[in-house]
């Protein structure tokens, strides 16, 4: 079933780590890759493959006159709430009321009015400790329970299919080693949405920002006109910043910067940034706003106080698929035929699917289940998960080459 799937996978910590050097960041990722190698090969898939980068890979041959299709989610975890220990909780014909995960924990209607939208459904929560992992092995699950389906019932029609799970996404390197060649297909799919009846297309132009702060420490009983404290100057140069464009505070198509981690005393500072914008030349604005408050400061205390690092990290899809809107043709034809009112959504985010998008491979991204990712608030509905296996075996069912041509 389905949900045994999600509860299994959940079970391995595949938490990823930003200021890890390795690849993957963390051993655990390969304890789940194992799993999957090995759940690969059980079902009858050929040229399975673990590679010496932890992804996992699988094909699984089809009618020729099929489209092949790709389809992807990743092992790892977001590190903003712990993935170990993982003890998730099965609620049956959920009220609609606050879901009490543990005495000092509540996931709230009021702040998650999302959960309106689930009453009477099968729920799976966490237990108000770590982060249930949904995001992406709600992905997974539903990319392994349609691919039983499939080995199981020999009469179902479909096309040949390329599976891979990918390590490392939540830290940005999803993509680093991805091997091209071993997934050659016309195009895929991510699996790392929300509702089924979303589709993703469009997602956030991104980049981050180090900023390392060099403070002049002195004794404070005599420090009058010669300390400079770089936590002080930390301070300053966030203060710097649009207080508005602030994740908390945006949505839809609106842009932001997010203070990821912050750390120091009074010789040095160290801050990490994210900056995401739909639109390239807003993005563009952003950085200039952080280079010209570094300047500022630099300027008002004399020396090179503040060094600031931006580097880019994904950029937009959209803009791949014009003129291309057959993988999305195709998920709207689905949806219909498994009554799902078709939505396009724009990416508060960014997925794997983006970089293989503008690396040549066409790649929306579509939906798992889950809710309220990356902390102890995320759940995971099962009944729209299982709506999410059922509209991606309509999409294999209905990809013949000469309906849908790139």
């Amino acid at each position: 079933m389905l949900i045994d799937r999600l509860l299994d996978y959940v079970s391995y910590d595949t938490t990823s780590k930003e200021d890890s050097t390795d690849f993957p960041s963390t051993p655990g990722q390969w304890e789940l890759a194992k799993h999957l190698r090995d759940q690969l090969v059980e079902l009858g898939l050929e040229d399975v493959v673990l590679d010496e980068h932890c992804y996992v890979y699988g094909y699984l041959p089809g009618d020729e006159n099929y489209l092949t299709i790709g389809l992807n989610s990743h092992m790892d975890t977001s590190e903003q709430a712990s993935g170990y220990n993982v003890q998730p909780r099965v609620i049956e014909n959920y009220d609609g009321k606050d879901i009490v995960l543990n005495e000092n924990v509540v996931t709230e209607v009021e702040r998650f009015p999302e959960l309106l939208d689930f009453v009477g459904k099968t729920l799976v929560v966490t237990d108000g400790k770590t982060l249930l992992g949904a995001d992406d092995k709600a992905g997974i699950a539903a990319i392994m329970q349609a691919l039983e389906i499939l080995t199981n019932d020999k009469e179902r029609k479909h096309g040949p299919i390329r599976v891979c799970f990918s390590p490392d996404e939540e830290v940005g390197r999803g993509t680093k080693y991805f091997d091209y060649d071993r997934f050659k297909v016309d195009f895929a799919y991510t699996l790392d949405g929300d509702r089924p009846c979303n589709v993703e297309y469009e997602n956030f132009n991104a980049a981050s920002a180090v900023v390392d702060i060099k403070g002049i420490s002195v004794h404070p009983g005599s420090a009058k006109n010669k300390m400079v404290n770089a936590l002080q100057v930390a301070h300053e140069f966030h203060g710097m910043l649009d207080p508005e464009a602030v994740p908390e505070k945006t949505e839809g198509y609106e842009g932001f910067n997010m203070l990821q981690y912050v750390n120091g005393e009074v010789g040095q500072a160290h801050m990490q940034y994210i900056l995401r914008n739909h639109d390239l030349d807003l993005l563009e604005k952003q950085k200039d706003d952080l280079r010209k408050a570094a300047a500022k400061l630099n300027q008002k205390y004399a020396y090179d106080a503040v060094d600031l690092k931006i580097t880019d990290s994904y950029k937009n899809m959209k803009e791949k698929f014009i003129g291309h809107m057959a993988p999305l043709d195709l998920v709207k034809d689905a949806m219909k035929e498994c009554d799902l009112d078709y939505n396009e959504v724009a990416i508060r985010g960014g997925t794997d699917g983006a970089v293989l998008t503008w690396n040549g491979i066409l790649c929306p991204n579509i939906g798992t289940g889950g809710q309220c990712f990356h902390g102890v608030h995320e759940f995971w509905c099962k009944e729209d998960g299982e709506k999410v296996v059922e509209l991606l075996l309509k999409i294999l069912e209905l990809s013949k080459k000469a309906d849908y041509r790139l």
